[in-house]
């Protein structure tokens, strides 16, 4: 069984079937009662299957390739921040949106990353069936793994369709995850420096 992170969405004929996501898409249509011949609907299955590559595309992507090429020496050690970065993912449960903000700060250790970088990964990540959660590690190991500065600390907050639209539906509720390794877990004042800077307006 592969892990998650390795699979991406096959070609028609690539799993033994000729049977593409828009056909999978057009039975689906006439499960639940529509017909995939109407005006409305005619081009849906093969819009929905390149909506679908694309919000996916992250599976096809390397965090060693989005940050390639655009690591620099520096002699700057104090907190670099990247916030407000809008994120736009896909709850692996009922596949239904969920969207926000992150914000991402690291300490280098003798090296930075191109500004532009920091919101590539976050992209690629969130770019998958995801949990917040994992998004929130993946996007603070990623960094750590990569550049080694001498601290990661990642904030998401996001709200979920899952929870606005349907279950529960509570349309104003929030959800908060935080990743810190490093200085960030390990010091108390850098961490509050962190989140003090990504309150402010």
């Amino acid at each position: 069984m592969k892990r998650t992170e390795e699979l991406a969405l096959a070609e028609p004929g690539s799993a033994g079937t000729s049977e593409s996501v828009a056909d999978l898409v057009r039975r689906i249509l006439r499960l639940i009662g529509e017909d995939p011949d109407r005006d409305g609907l005619r081009h849906t299955p093969e819009r929905f299957e390149k909506a679908l590559r694309y919000l996916t595309s992250g599976y096809l992507q390397d965090p060693e390739k989005v940050l390639n090429g655009a690591m620099f020496s520096t002699c700057y050690n104090q907190m670099v921040l990247v916030k407000d970065i809008e994120i736009y993912s896909m709850c692996e449960h009922h596949m239904l949106p969920f969207f926000g903000k992150c914000h991402v700060a690291y300490i280098p250790d003798k090296k930075v990353v191109g500004l532009s970088k920091i919101p590539r990964l976050v992209n690629m990540f969130a770019r998958r069936l995801q949990l917040q959660e994992r998004l929130t590690d993946q996007i603070a190991n990623g960094i750590q793994q990569k550049i080694a500065p001498l601290g990661v600390g990642v904030v998401i907050e996001a709200r979920h369709l899952c929870m606005v639209m349907r279950g529960v539906e509570k349309q104003s509720s929030q959800t908060i995850t935080s990743a810190m390794l490093g200085a960030f877990r390990e010091n108390v004042q850098t961490r509050e420096e962190f989140l003090s800077l990504i309150r402010e307006k």
